[in-house]
């Protein structure tokens, strides 16, 4: 007779939450059996398993865009540190913040000598060192890709990326002078000067020809023939209708970020997805001038939030809306079960459903954020703040301690 494995028989039971479900919030109580959601009890607590004592349970979430790595490895520009202590502290942070799967930024352009973890550091090594290092992390981490279009040859970073378990997407990102987010030329040509020790002069004639080289190669096309319906492919900082029509063509179901609300609206009326940064919403604006989150939100063109560089603001954005009166579910989709669509692990994750990954967090609304008090990936407990272990019940829970739990969609 074959014997059953722990891990097969394992069972765990979460009770008397608030559960935030695709299209309800509804109080009750998940059954997970081999690290996947069995059962949706809604309306019902069990006589066993953990009391989250009216918490909400979430879907863990999903971030699709962190450049938060650099910040562990170059905290100040010429401090640096291995990328297995960053990565370490990165995934603590990230967990604590509820994130059970989350994108770190790797450039990938001409420049790939440059030191490891920096905006022209070496993208594809950054992806092959993750690699010896995600089997022993609490959250998921894969690589979001920040493809530079205007470099070649192309052949061989493809045929590289092609290799790597760690890819999770990639994004056209045109770093062009003057163009998307970097639309002030000349403040580029006054700080290049000033850097350079070079003339005024001097420094324009260099950004004209870094210019006119940039514009005169685009490798798109290449990246959509090798990878197109592989890996999941997006835009970054779209500006102008036909920045988002160009990103269509080239195989992007993403705009990340979209400069601008004509952009915005170019790509929903395409079909692609839309990305906004969640510190954007929180703080009420962009840090740089761009579009508002908030804005583009009010017109129903925002799909997923990611974190950019500030992973706190995820589900604080999201609570922050509920505040406001929106929809439970419409808020927390943002920040789960969008994202995972968008990187083709819907199906898996994102959502609280039956048959699905239980990655979950549990979480107290606070003044202004969301307090995560427990973590689950995969069904296995990966974090547990320290104020929630004195009131976390693994006994019996008595039938009275669900008392006016109801079958109804929670009102905000």
């Amino acid at each position: 007779m074959k014997m059953m494995t722990i891990s097969q028989t394992r069972r765990l039971i979460l009770s008397n939450a608030l559960m935030v479900l695709p299209s309800a919030a509804l109080k009750g109580s998940l059954v997970i059996e081999d690290g996947r959601i069995a059962e949706i009890a809604v309306g019902r607590c069990y006589a066993e398993g953990i009391d989250l004592d009216g918490r909400y349970l979430i879907p863990g979430v999903i971030d699709i865009h962190t450049d938060y790595i650099e910040k562990e490895i170059a905290p100040r520009p010429e401090a640096r540190f291995p990328l297995e202590l960053a990565l370490h502290y990165m995934d603590l942070r990230a967990i604590s913040c509820g994130i059970t799967t989350l994108l770190s930024a790797a450039r990938i352009s001409k420049e790939r000598g440059g030191i490891l973890g920096t905006w022209t550091g070496d993208g594809l090594e950054l992806a092959r060192c993750y690699e010896t290092f995600l089997d022993h992390t609490k959250a998921r981490h894969l690589i979001h890709v920040r493809w530079d279009t205007s470099f070649e040859p192309v052949e061989e970073a493809l045929a590289e990326l092609q290799k790597l378990k760690s890819i999770g997407n990639l994004v056209y990102n045109e770093s062009i002078p003057g163009e998307r987010q970097f639309r002030d030329v000349e403040g580029i040509i006054r700080r290049q000067a000033i850097n350079k020790n070079i003339s005024i002069e001097e420094s324009r004639k260099l950004m004209d020809e870094r210019i006119a080289l940039a514009r005169s190669v685009n490798n798109r096309s290449k990246v959509k023939a090798a990878l197109g319906g592989r890996l999941p492919l997006g835009s970054h900082d779209d500006t102008t209708v036909e920045h988002v029509i160009e990103a269509h063509e080239a195989g992007a179901t993403l705009s990340e970020m979209p400069c601008s609300i004509e952009a915005a609206r170019k790509a929903k009326e395409l079909g692609m997805m839309v990305c906004m940064g969640a510190p954007n919403y929180y703080r009420g604006g962009s840090h740089c001038g761009n579009l508002s989150c908030g804005e583009a939100l009010e017109e129903g063109l925002v799909d997923i939030l990611c974190s950019d560089y500030h992973f706190p603001s995820l589900l604080a954005s999201a609570l922050r809306m509920i505040e406001r009166g929106a929809n439970p579910s419409e808020a927390i989709n943002l920040i789960s079960l969008n994202p995972a669509r968008y990187l083709g692990l819907g199906a898996e994750t994102g959502s609280i459903e039956t048959g699905k990954r239980a990655d979950l967090a549990a979480m107290e609304p606070r003044a202004g954020f969301g307090a995560v008090t427990h973590v689950w990936v995969h069904g296995q407990l990966k974090f547990q703040a320290e104020e929630a272990r004195s009131d976390l019940r693994i006994e019996a829970i008595q039938p009275d301690a669900c008392d006016g739990l109801m079958n109804a969609t929670l009102t905000m």
